[in-house]
């Protein structure tokens, strides 16, 4: 197996231990009222626990504190627009969760969280790791 790749398994396994915990066992009602709101503190707070999740993981595999500055700032942004965006989609189409579009929206999200582990996995490798 070549060098980087038990590391880099490694760190996307954290990411999703991570993801779960964030998304799905720590939210509170804050974070998830008014979703569709787009300056709402809940989704800010949502976004830090992943940040901090994030922090906890870059620090596990040891990247350095300037590149955890930075790549955990831009995870912010994204996750909160990425929230921001289904909140506002699931409100403009009325979804529940007995309806398929309503999973498509949430499978859509999880997928575009996913991609971002899969770019910041990419940045550590480039600029952490080289």
């Amino acid at each position: 197996m070549p060098e980087h790749v038990g590391p880099v398994l490694g760190l996307l396994c954290l990411f999703q231990i991570k993801h779960m915990f964030a998304d799905f066992f720590l939210q509170t009602p804050k974070m998830l009222s008014g979703r569709g709101e787009y300056l709402h503190a809940g989704r800010a707070q949502h976004a830090g626990v992943h940040v901090l999740g994030s922090i906890l993981v870059f620090v596990i595999v040891g990247a350095p504190v300037w590149f955890v500055l930075v790549i955990c700032a831009l995870e912010w942004v994204a996750h909160f627009n990425i929230d921001y965006c289904k909140a506002c989609y699931s409100e403009k189409k009325g979804l529940a969760p007995n309806m398929a579009s309503f999973w498509r929206a949430v499978g859509t999200d999880q997928a575009l969280h996913q991609l971002t582990y899969l770019a910041m996995t990419a940045a550590w490798i480039y600029y952490a790791i080289g």
